[in-house]
């Protein structure tokens, strides 16, 4: 297994049949296209799997991809030849491919559609969350309920709130759910429970973002919304559990697990019905429109009010996310190795 020098702390533990091979250059160096395949011809494997979509111009075969998303294609409108020298990067590295293997369905069709990729040559793979989301699932002792009392008091939560968990980039549709959360939050100013409803957001800073910080600027909710960056996986899961409901409204997935942690954690998802987004969240989520504020709103409002539903949607959320496991993504992964590897290779 190569891997970045810097990254070797996230290989540790592995069992003794897996050797770790250092390498110096990140991949979005221009090198990497010639130094990655020399160091992978030095090692000699009967197969490759590079693990995202970013394949050096001379890697050579047989290797796979996996491709999580083609968002930089997608959301990311660039133009020149800065713009058709990457898309020739993607789409030559996918052709060249003995296999790619698609985290989702609507992935497998952005590859074949925006890339011109045979589909015979796109396989699904899902991936699946984090087993840390799973040890503790419907789990509340004293020792852990007393972590997460402990982890809410740091961070001074003590008040009803909505959660959501990712990346603030342009195709997250964050200020929509600042805008939906404004609506709820005065139509609920009265309401016994929610009339101190609160928005956390975890993931990216939100200076990364004006569009975010005009959004909440501008729906008069400031005092309302906390951004909390980025979090340990321990404190991910307590704001998961303690959340009234999380809220997914993202425009482009190309798998979605921040959905299926929150399932996982016992609590009810409001989640947008584009791209992925259906097929992981199936019917253990109130799906909406992301692109309109009202619809989103109404996806909140009905899961916050509506005490049937959200049991629902719990008890669903349990069986939907035993869906993905790791270890059948892992058999799965596996064979097609052994596939790659018994045909011919090419001359």
């Amino acid at each position: 297994m190569v891997a970045y020098r810097k990254d070797h702390f996230e290989l540790e533990g592995l069992p003794f049949n897996f050797r770790v091979i250092g390498y110096e250059r990140p991949d979005t160096s221009d090198l990497d296209n010639i130094a990655f395949p020399w160091l992978v011809r030095q090692i000699r494997p009967d197969v490759s799997h590079i693990p995202l979509n970013m394949v050096p111009l001379l890697m050579p075969a047989p290797y796979l991809v996996t491709v999580h998303d083609l968002s930089s294609l997608i959301f990311e409108k660039k133009t020149g030849w800065r713009h058709d020298l990457h898309f020739f990067r993607l789409q030559r590295g996918l052709l060249r491919a003995a296999q790619v293997l698609a985290v989702s369905s609507a992935t497998a069709r952005d590859v074949t559609s925006l890339l011109s990729i045979p589909s015979s040559k796109v396989k699904v793979i899902y991936g699946a969350p984090d087993p840390r989301f799973l040890t503790e699932a419907g789990k509340r002792d004293t020792v852990r309920e007393a972590e997460r009392q402990r982890i809410l008091e740091r961070y001074q939560v003590n008040y009803p709130f909505l959660l959501y968990s990712g990346n603030i980039r342009p195709q997250k549709n964050i200020p929509r759910l600042v805008e939906a959360f404004a609506l709820i939050k005065g139509e609920l100013d009265q309401h016994p429970v929610y009339h101190d409803l609160r928005l956390i957001i975890i993931g990216d800073e939100v200076s990364k973002s004006t569009a975010v910080r005009q959004a909440v600027l501008k729906a008069h909710v400031k005092p309302s919304v906390r951004f909390l960056g980025f979090v340990p996986i321990d404190t991910l899961r307590a704001f998961y559990e303690s959340a009234e409901a999380f809220v997914f409204p993202s425009l482009y997935e190309g798998f979605g697990l921040p959905p299926l942690e929150a399932m996982a954690c016992g609590i009810p998802v409001v989640a947008a019905s584009t791209s992925s987004l259906p097929e992981v969240v199936g019917d253990a989520a109130v799906t909406v429109n992301p692109e309109s504020v009202f619809d989103i709103a109404r996806g909140i409002k009905e899961v916050l009010l509506d005490a049937s539903l959200r049991s629902r949607l719990i008890a669903a959320g349990q069986r939907q996310v035993h869906r993905f496991n790791w270890d059948t993504t892992a058999a799965e992964v596996f064979a097609t190795y052994l596939e790659v590897v018994s045909r011919k290779r090419p001359r």
